[in-house]
């Protein structure tokens, strides 16, 4: 269904979540800024902007600075939308689209314009955003009550949101596949990079986070962003973790590749394995921490049948050894933002749910409900500091170090999908990119 059949009950459900909050909160009117442009210190040159996540939840404008929103319950929403007199940039173009007859749009020529649009009493607003949005007094105030309510209901995804998180999907998995015949023809990390973006239409400041294109060891770096401008002698292993953006919503997709058909492409299978099996544990009533700590299980299971492991799953797990090569979390909640917001709310009036003993890195611990889109990232990976760190600890007789040496010089696995959780069983949006590409 086209995204302007979805957006009207989309923007309901956001007016009943604002009406609940502002009385929550003890507030009369939401105020959302867009966010401002930020300047470097002691120089002219801006930082890339990015837009407030409380505002593009509202409408697929990512890049109007300056503008406003305020919804009042029983009102329509008011968009103040800044479209300055300028010849140095390019102004934002005039709103338009299926989005725009739902709201009041008050078109101002400069930032200080705006406030005369803002409602008259600033104490009754609940105004989220950055401190340097503050326009008079109306200054950001984020309370947290407000917030809470929010953020926490944001994890339910409505129809319209999970449609354009399919694009962005689709958007990447293009890009994916770009990026990966640039690869098998030999390109650097930095020619497989512009690759990507040039087969997403998309710039480093228009993708949802930094891309991480590794060749060989540098897979082993789980957030590795440096890209050597020139190829290496010989390439092992390929390792992408990249996404691409739709009006305000994200993809974050990970696959792993090996150049041969060899002991490292066989471990890569085994992985791609697993993962779909815990991509197909994302249901409603189910604890997602379970889900991170059966990884750990599965993925000592596949070290243990590859020979890297002396010592069986259940032990390794146990012993603190799977965390060597896995030591991240399993995933996390993706929308408006890759990292997605009120991982760990025990409610929608705060408070925490705590992570499991031993697993820091974890980034979400509800229990997943339809409408939740989450990630889910298993990975193998041979970090030296981490296997020091197992000798270290008296644990070196778990593991066989010959047959880790076989497998350093390619980094590591990962292999990333974005899974929405509904009624039944769970939709895969980046396998069904893929298999739609």
């Amino acid at each position: 269904m086209p995204a302007a059949a979805l957006y009207p009950e989309h923007l309901a459900t956001l007016l009943a979540r604002t009406e609940e909050a502002l009385v929550r909160g003890g507030f009369d009117h939401l105020v959302v800024p867009s966010g401002t442009l930020h300047y470097q210190a002691f120089d002219d040159r801006d930082y890339p902007y990015a837009v407030n996540p409380q505002f593009k939840a509202w409408l697929p404008v990512t890049k109007a600075p300056g503008s406003w929103l305020v919804v009042t319950p029983g009102q329509r929403p008011t968009l103040v939308f800044l479209q300055p007199h300028d010849y140095w940039h390019v102004v934002p173009e005039a709103p338009g689209g299926y989005w725009a007859g739902h709201f009041d749009i008050v078109v101002v020529r400069d930032a200080a314009e705006a406030a005369r649009h803002l409602p008259a009493d600033p104490a009754r607003c609940a105004i989220l955003g950055e401190p340097q949005s503050a326009l008079g007094d109306h200054v950001p105030n984020n309370p947290p009550a407000v917030i809470a309510y929010l953020e926490y209901h944001r994890a339910f995804k409505t129809p319209y949101e999970v449609a354009m998180m399919h694009e962005a999907s689709r958007i990447g998995v293009r890009a994916h596949r770009a990026a990966e015949r640039a690869f098998r023809a030999g390109a650097s990390e930095f020619g497989i990079h512009l690759a990507y973006c040039q087969a997403a239409g998309q710039d480093a400041n228009d993708l949802p986070y930094g891309n991480i294109v590794c060749l060989n060891e540098h897979a082993a770096v789980l957030h590795y962003t440096d890209r050597d401008r020139v190829p290496p002698k010989v390439a092992r292993s390929f390792l992408i973790d990249a996404g691409a953006s739709f009006g305000g919503y994200a993809s974050d997709i990970t696959r792993t590749y090996s150049a041969a058909d060899d002991d490292f492409a066989a471990l890569v299978a085994a992985v791609d394995a697993a993962q779909l099996r815990m991509c197909d544990a994302v249901r409603a009533g189910t604890d997602y921490r379970r889900i991170h700590l059966d990884a750990h299980l599965a993925l000592a299971g596949i070290l243990r049948d590859a020979g890297i492991l002396r010592i069986d799953a259940a032990d390794a797990v146990a012993r603190g050894v799977s965390s060597a090569f896995f030591p991240h979390g399993i995933g996390h909640g993706i929308g408006l933002q890759v990292h997605d917001v009120a991982g760990f709310a025990a409610s929608d009036a705060g408070g925490t749910i705590a992570k499991p003993d031993g697993h820091p890195y974890l980034r979400l611990t509800r229990t997943l409900e339809p409408g939740m889109v989450v990630t889910i990232e298993p990975g193998l990976y041979f970090i030296d500091m981490l296997l020091d760190e197992l000798q270290a600890k008296g644990l070196g007789d778990t593991v066989d170090w010959d047959r880790v040496a076989t497998f350093k010089p390619y980094g590591g696995i990962r292999i990333e999908d974005d899974v929405v959780c509904t009624d039944g069983a769970p939709l895969n949006l980046t396998r069904e990119a893929f298999s739609a590409a």
